[in-house]
């Protein structure tokens, strides 16, 4: 993959403004937003209904800003295929390769608005952090525990108890249209992670199915496909900085509607041997598939950059 563009002193500037604009935005709505909370947890029947409206409009239009800052200031470079028009009304199951935090407005720049607000499976230390970490919690994402191996062999009773949280959590979502959001690699690729994994995939960790088949029969009447998206960035990813900094560049993004088979809803993934191999199986076919889509994608803008005399990256 091609290194990113050297930064510019202009880039820094924008870092510095945006970080501002970034704690403001989120500091004056994150005021109104605890006061929904606080109604949300602390009043019966309607008032809890009307605590958890509010807590969603402010999450929502939090996001409005965010997306119109990058979209305008920003400005990236989208190459979009496969988008549907998404249903606001829907239940969804997406998944998508994982690399930066930038992937997560990446996914929201795709369906917000369009489907019912992406709720994330987070690791459950986030919800600690201030603010964001609170409305997280207020909005009924399905938080992960994960248990080393040393902690499970000290406690052998508490195996299995994330993937029963996990089930708890989307249990939730059958009383309103939802779309649940599942990083299935469970963390941020990286070239130190991919080589301690062995990894028999070239650009992705090895996808854990245990959420996605916990999610499937908590909901699966309301599943028909599973969104499957792909995000490149051909020009190099992107951290935090880069992105506050402006420096998105090209993303290319690759979705597709992958029908999920009838059984997978149905049975026990964490008692029933086979039907956890089925789905193991179905989830690999999907990684591969995705590997090579991003092999091809950085083999075009590596091909068409190479015939460019000009020295400046090309878009794909």
């Amino acid at each position: 993959m091609d290194k990113r563009p050297p930064s510019k002193p202009y880039d820094y500037l924008l870092g510095i403004l945006s970080s501002v604009v970034l704690l403001g935005h989120t500091v004056l709505l994150g005021v109104f937003l605890y006061v929904f909370i606080l109604l949300k947890w602390a009043l019966p029947g309607k008032g809890r209904d009307f605590g958890d409206w509010g807590v969603h409009y402010i999450a929502f239009h939090w996001l409005d800003g965010i997306l119109w800052w990058i979209e305008h200031i920003y400005r990236p470079k989208w190459q979009l295929n496969g988008l549907s028009e998404g249903n606001p009304k829907g239940w969804y199951l997406i998944t998508a390769n994982h690399q930066s935090w930038v992937d997560i407005f990446v996914l929201y720049n795709l369906y917000h608005g369009k489907v019912p607000f992406l709720k994330f499976f987070i690791k459950d230390e986030l919800k600690y952090i201030p603010i964001v970490g609170q409305a997280w919690k207020a909005l009924d994402f399905p938080f992960m525990k994960r248990y080393s191996k040393s902690f499970l062999k000290k406690h052998p009773e508490r195996a299995g108890d994330d993937l029963k949280e996990t089930q708890e959590a989307c249990e939730k979502f059958s009383r309103m249209p939802t779309s649940v959001m599942n990083f299935l690699e469970g963390t941020r690729f990286t070239k130190e992670k991919h080589a301690a994994q062995k990894s028999q995939y070239k650009h992705l960790l090895r996808p854990k199915a245990g959420g996605l088949a916990f999610a499937m029969q908590a909901l699966g009447d309301k599943f028909d496909t599973l969104t499957n998206v792909t995000i490149v960035y051909p020009g190099g990813v992107p951290n935090f900085w880069d992105c506050l900094c402006g420096r998105l560049g090209t993303i290319v993004v690759r979705c597709e509607e992958v029908p999920i088979p009838a059984a997978y809803s149905q049975g026990s993934y964490q008692d029933d041997r086979e039907l956890r191999v089925q789905i193991q199986n179905w989830v690999s076919d999907i990684w591969l598939n995705k590997d090579h889509q991003i092999t091809q994608v950085l083999h075009e803008y590596e091909t068409k950059n190479k015939s460019n005399e000009s020295g400046v990256p090309l878009d794909i």
